[in-house]
């Protein structure tokens, strides 16, 4: 709803928005050239997402503490640590997996992984340094694509806005990977419907991170394919999808799979299913109790009595009234009541009749 009020509130959250947005390329660059200059090449991925996670959670959480006034600024980018964050970040991790699995079957199916073990020592200590640098990688995604910046877009032009437009910026840097095609372009697109919707349901990012790295360390470490045409991030299993190109992306990976499109776009409802409880607790409105007292019986009375007509008065209750005592008693009366039959202390029997005078 559109308010004369907001337009002030609307223009400064899009100004927002954009020094955010400036703030992460810069940051991204910055990332680059301090990892470049610090560690081997080997090293290098793991070191430069370390490094911009570090700048963007630091970067934005001064812009929400000086612009916004936020009290607590990394929890209101989307990672509060409130009670059940590691069951939300589980299920997230549970339903990529399983989207990565839909997505490997018809390629097992259709054509075949030609798959290469590779077991010695070293590369069982680069599979955990890789699994390192695709949870940092989801988290540095989700915290620049989902969180301060996309929460300064969605005041500016609502959440559907704030979605399509994240949508198109994230498909524009894949766009710019080396061996990106249009399927990569709608994938793009699809994963990041998911995981917005995922955030805007929960208020965090905790779902969405658990999603977005089941969705690509399942396949790089569990399959050995490749992620955004990178295949070097899988030291123990390597594989080599057979299958037609619009099912298995080539060398590019599911990124650039039209099949992965479609099943990003399927698990939609699914998101919404398993987020519903969680939206329900974070997304209900909060009651604040106002105005005036009401007197619900009385309502209630006068809505009957409204239908049914007013009620007839009840019938007065009868009441007997017996002579009581004073509580003094005579000699001579107790000697006529004892001696008198059928009489007790405190009654009186009825006097006889007396004839008419003549």
């Amino acid at each position: 709803m559109n308010q004369p009020g907001q337009a002030g509130g609307r223009l400064r959250a899009y100004l927002e928005f954009l020094g955010a947005i400036l703030y992460f390329f810069f940051a991204r660059a910055l990332a680059v050239h301090a990892a470049q200059g610090f560690v081997t090449d080997a090293w290098f991925p793991l070191v430069e997402q370390a490094m911009l996670l570090f700048l963007l959670l630091v970067g934005y959480a001064t812009m929400g503490f000086w612009l916004d006034r936020q009290s607590q600024p990394i929890g209101e980018q989307g990672l509060p640590r409130r009670a059940g964050w590691l069951r939300e970040m589980g299920l997230g991790l549970a339903t990529g997996w399983g989207l990565a699995v839909v997505c490997v079957l018809p390629m097992i199916v259709a054509g075949g992984i030609a798959i290469s073990l590779y077991t010695q020592r070293s590369a069982w200590g680069w599979l955990a340094a890789d699994a390192v640098y695709f949870s940092l990688a989801a988290l540095a995604e989700e915290v620049a694509y989902r969180g301060y910046a996309f929460q300064c877009f969605s005041r500016a032009v609502g959440p559907v806005g704030a979605t399509l437009g994240f949508a198109a910026i994230y498909a524009i840097v894949q766009a710019l990977s080396p061996g990106a095609n249009r399927a990569g372009f709608m994938v793009a697109m699809a994963l990041t419907f998911l995981l917005s919707a995922a955030y805007l349901r929960t208020r965090a990012l905790w779902v969405g991170w658990g999603l977005n790295f089941g969705w690509k360390a399942s396949r790089a470490l569990v399959f050995g394919l490749a992620v955004s045409g990178v295949s070097s991030h899988s030291p123990v299993v390597q594989g080599d999808p057979m299958g037609p190109f619009w099912l298995t992306g080539g060398a590019y990976g599911l990124d650039g799979s039209w099949l992965a499109c479609v099943v990003l776009l399927a698990a939609l409802p699914v998101v919404f299913r398993i987020t519903r409880d969680l939206d329900f607790r974070y997304n209900a409105p909060v009651i604040v109790a106002a105005g005036i007292p009401v007197d619900l019986d009385a309502a209630a009375r006068a809505q009957h009595e409204a239908a049914m007509g007013a009620a007839a008065p009840a019938a007065p209750a009868l009441v007997q009234i017996e002579k009581q005592g004073t509580g003094i008693s005579y000699p001579n009366e107790q000697r006529s009541l004892a001696g008198a039959p059928g009489r007790e202390q405190g009654t009186e029997s009825p006097a006889a009749p007396q004839p008419p005078p003549s």
